[in-house]
């Protein structure tokens, strides 16, 4: 685990610090965060999108919020949600709406009624005839085997997909939705740029990474690690963290579930015997009157280094996909 004092959770909590509302500190993680790929890196051929710096008067905009959140849970409505991604894409939805940039969210498009081509994440306005497609993605990848340069050695802790197959997706099928015919008989104007934006964390075996050209050199990271080598942590205080908890680092006010060391590996031990699904935890700073997030990373079964490897074979880790 990496010197808390150079961490990205100590600059978040710097500049964050005031916003009490786990909703409110999503949306400025979202905001503020640095994208996960490099824009300028040629491996995406100029088709990544960034938000740029969070300007003085959206800061303003998100402590009001904190103040009064009425807006955002208005916008956000009674359901419950489940799915991160839909979470995260609602919390993006409500703030191009707030620069009055949203012409369209969600759009599906079908080529009959049976048959749905895609579905644009965000339809912005970019000038009176033209609309800028965003395609959006929060992920979270742990990096497999620890070697090579290769963005499918980037998994997902359910070893459902890669950064890989998801950069794949995105490029050949997703940002090309606006050229389909069934698309541009619905657009209300054409679309005149296609870009990703994705924002995320990436875990590394015991916590260390080397650079990888593709990647922002300053990206949120983490850790990972089985949980037989649990007792490799220096840290001693540790929180579960739900799924909804999982965009901005943990800070509160009073956090329920703090568990030591050796509490969390019955805890996790007791879960993978229910499932095989990594846990994401964060090393916590227990406070009066705060419980604060230090360091965050996934703890995952001892098998799941064969489950990955079996799955995403070394020769195929090796391969760059651009």
């Amino acid at each position: 685990m990496r010197d808390a004092a150079d961490s990205y959770q100590t600059g978040f909590h710097r500049r964050w610090g005031h916003l009490r509302r786990a909703r409110v500190r999503a949306l400025a993680w979202l905001l503020d965060s640095p994208d996960l790929l490099d824009s300028a890196a040629p491996h995406w051929q100029g088709r990544i999108a960034s938000l740029g710096p969070v300007t003085p008067e959206v800061a303003r905009w998100l402590a009001d919020l904190d103040h009064d959140p009425a807006p955002l849970d208005a916008a956000l409505g009674p359901r419950v949600y489940t799915r991160l991604g839909l979470y995260a894409e609602k919390l993006m939805a409500f703030y191009f709406q707030h620069q009055g940039r949203l012409v369209e969210h969600g759009l599906q498009i079908r080529a009959n009624r049976n048959d749905t081509v895609g579905e644009f994440d965000f339809l912005l306005d970019a000038g009176p005839d033209a609309l800028e497609h965003i395609e959006f993605a929060t992920k979270f990848y742990l990096l497999q085997g620890g070697e090579g340069q290769a963005f499918d050695a980037l998994v997902g802790p359910n070893l459902a997909d890669s950064l890989g197959a998801k950069m794949r997706k995105i490029f050949e099928r997703q940002l090309a939705l606006g050229e389909h015919p069934a698309a541009q008989a619905v657009l209300p104007r054409p679309v005149t740029a296609a870009r990703a934006l994705v924002k995320g964390w990436l875990f590394y075996p015991a916590g260390s990474w080397a650079a990888m050209s593709g990647i922002t050199a300053g990206h949120c990271r983490g850790f990972w690690c089985a949980l037989g080598e649990l007792d490799t942590l220096g840290a001693d205080a540790f929180l579960v963290l739900p799924k909804l908890q999982w965009l901005a680092p943990y800070r509160a006010a009073q956090a329920d579930g703090v568990f030591n060391r050796a509490q969390l590996h019955a805890e996790l031990e007791a879960q993978f015997e229910e499932s095989g699904s990594p846990v994401l935890v964060a090393a916590v700073r227990v406070m009066p009157g705060w419980v604060e997030e230090v360091e965050r990373g996934f703890i995952v079964p001892n098998d799941w280094r064969e489950r990955a490897a079996l799955r995403y074979p070394a020769h195929a880790a090796r391969n760059i996909i651009w």
